[in-house]
């Protein structure tokens, strides 16, 4: 597709969920877009959704997939993703690794942890971890200079510490850094909080992980093909192991209520349709009154098409995924999302006519 192709619905935006390894399937996905000539406008992110955020929108477009491929074989423990577990049912060895040594170009242990829960760290360093690597590596792999020239807005969100409010961070608004990533992907009790202008954050996705909010609530508001790369399932089987109850808590808890935030957002766009589509059909000089004008800005014309993009589970995963940072476990990833977006580009149902009351449009597209 052509940017004269694409421009007929508006920007073009990607929403990443958090989710550590598991985002390399949002890497892939960019590489079937980026193939396909579908390059953003907008990019939001939460934890490694920011990471991944930033690695696009702090790019050229020629540059976006090797910049994205560096970080990903940066943090990969170069082992199959089915690494035989120290016992049968145990967790795989390069999780382990990952747990008690950490990822070089990610994060490392923090030592002074071993003195206690009570132990006095300070609130910039009470995590488990140091991500002082990931510092050096978004500096190296991100142009901050480019993204505050606006080519490519970003937005990453996260949690205030001290008011539990989600806040996001967005290059329209602010001069975008570092540490509005670093403070995104801030999961404790792993890592540590990041202080942002005397605030001080949290990974985002323990209050949102699905950001699709920030273009619901943007203003002024765009028409817009929304792909939303899910890489925790809202759908699942019943467990009925300790094992797969602790796998399906972690699905449940970070898809993060996206379904029903998609509901309440087309019934919410359906009535700004409505009221605009009667405010039209009133005599132009009840319509011109500043009683009747008022009323009539509640409306609205904008149309989303949300592309759901859900990320295929990988045989005998357990709870411990979102550390499979193991070169077979990201190749997986990656290859599951660059096939399942070029099926929907393919399919491109987001080209259908649609009823023009609808003003959010949702194409689902699970494994």
């Amino acid at each position: 597709m052509t940017k004269h192709e694409t421009a007929k619905y508006g920007q073009i935006v990607l929403v990443f969920q958090g989710g550590g390894a598991l985002g390399a399937y949002q890497a892939g996905v960019y590489q079937a877009l980026h193939e396909a000539g579908i390059e953003p406008d907008w990019v939001i992110g939460t934890s490694i959704g920011a990471i991944n955020a930033a690695l696009i929108a702090g790019n050229a477009p020629a540059d976006r997939l090797e910049r994205l491929e560096a970080f990903w074989h940066r943090v990969e423990y170069p082992l199959p993703a089915d690494t035989m577990a120290v016992l049968p049912g145990c967790t795989p060895m390069s999780r382990l690794l990952t747990m008690l040594y950490g990822l070089p170009a990610f994060f490392e242990p923090n030592p002074m942890t071993l003195m206690g829960n009570a132990w006095p760290l300070g609130a910039e360093n009470a995590g488990h971890y140091s991500t002082a690597p990931l510092r050096r590596t978004l500096t190296e792999l991100v142009d901050f200079d480019r993204i505050n020239r606006h080519e490519t807005r970003i937005s990453v969100g996260a949690a205030n510490v001290c008011t539990s409010q989600m806040h996001y961070f967005d290059s329209r608004d602010q001069e975008f850094r570092v540490e509005h990533v670093m403070a995104s992907g801030a999961l404790p009790p792993a890592f540590p909080a990041v202080r942002v202008d005397g605030e001080l954050y949290w990974d985002g996705g323990i209050l949102s992980n699905t950001p699709l909010e920030a273009i619901f609530d943007d203003n002024p508001r765009r028409s817009a093909l929304v792909f939303s790369v899910h890489v925790w399932n809202p759908d699942g089987q019943e467990p009925v192991t300790l094992g797969q109850v602790l796998n399906r808590q972690k699905d449940v808890q970070f898809a993060s209520r996206s379904r029903t935030q998609i509901a309440r957002q087309k019934q919410i766009h359906k009535l700004r349709h409505v009221i605009a589509n009667l405010s039209q059909r009133l005599p132009e000089a009840e319509r011109a009154s500043n009683e009747v004008a008022e009323l009539a800005s509640y409306g609205c014309v904008t149309q989303m098409h949300v592309v759901a993009l859900v990320a295929p589970a990988l045989p005998n995963e357990d709870n411990t995924k979102d550390i499979d940072f193991s070169t077979g476990g990201i190749r997986d990833r990656w290859e599951a999302g660059y096939a399942q977006t070029k099926a929907a580009i393919a399919q491109a149902p987001w080209a259908a006519p649609t009823d023009p009351l609808e003003g959010v449009i949702l194409h689902r597209f699970t494994p």
